[in-house]
């Protein structure tokens, strides 16, 4: 009877597995599409062309000017009654775009080592490929005799300098 019973205890545990495994909710399946092979990843956008920019590439000083607004004769010594010329010759990294901007000049005058400020002027410039600019001093009493300096400044930062004398 004892091995009925365990018999019967055994049947009976196993009936009861069956019906839980038979009474558990069905899980429903996960679909996932099939890949689409038809479209290609977008392609990356292309960078923004750099933007133009405007360069000094040299300063000529003279006291005339042709048409072209350059120097007509380049010079380093002046004389105190002279117009005194500097001709900014400027240009851009693309010729066919316009880029704003200042420039500017700053002449200077050594008075026994301190310098003393003859004139300070900025313009404001469209540089359009290559181009001149220029500035200019004057002083119908005449400049002191002694040594000058013209610093050319872009966008507030000096990008040339050009020294210079005024003799008798």
């Amino acid at each position: 009877m004892k091995n009925n019973a365990l018999s019967l205890a055994l049947v009976a545990g196993l009936v009861a597995t069956t019906a839980l495994v038979g009474c558990k909710k069905k899980e429903e399946a996960v679909v996932t599409p099939p890949a689409d092979t038809t479209t290609a990843p977008m392609p990356a956008p292309a960078p923004a062309p750099a933007a133009a920019t405007a360069m000094v590439s040299g300063v000529d000083l003279g006291n005339a000017v042709g048409a072209d607004m350059k120097v007509s004769m380049p010079m380093t010594t002046f004389k105190p009654s002279d117009k005194i010329i500097a001709a900014v010759s400027t240009s851009t990294s693309d010729a066919a775009a316009t880029v704003p901007g200042k420039l500017g000049a700053k002449w200077t005058y050594d008075n026994n080592g301190s310098p003393m400020t003859v004139n300070d002027e900025t313009k404001d410039v469209n540089f359009a490929g290559a181009g001149v600019t220029d500035f200019q001093i004057n002083k119908p009493s005449g400049f002191p005799v002694g040594k000058y300096k013209v610093e050319v400044s872009l966008n507030g930062s000096v990008v040339q300098t050009k020294e210079f004398t005024v003799a008798k």
